[in-house]
């Protein structure tokens, strides 16, 4: 498989770490504990995804520096 062929086939992942994160910021920048405590198990779902996400971004990190190489 080629690489430009191979980029295009990465689907855009928008991370939901991200978005929930930005939920849980009170209007004085404090976390809200008691909305965390609520979306706990929402949390540690996204935040295996993106540690997932992560660690799929360092193996194609690997393989195109490989590529490089070769």
């Amino acid at each position: 498989m080629d690489l430009v062929r191979a980029l295009k086939e990465v689907p855009e992942v928008r991370l939901r770490l991200l978005e929930l994160a930005r939920g849980l910021v009170k209007e004085d920048g404090s976390l809200d504990m008691e909305r965390a405590a609520f979306l706990g198990k929402e949390l540690e779902e996204a935040i295996g995804e993106a540690k997932g996400y992560a660690q799929a971004t360092q193996e194609m990190v690997s393989c195109l520096k490989q590529m490089a190489r070769s």
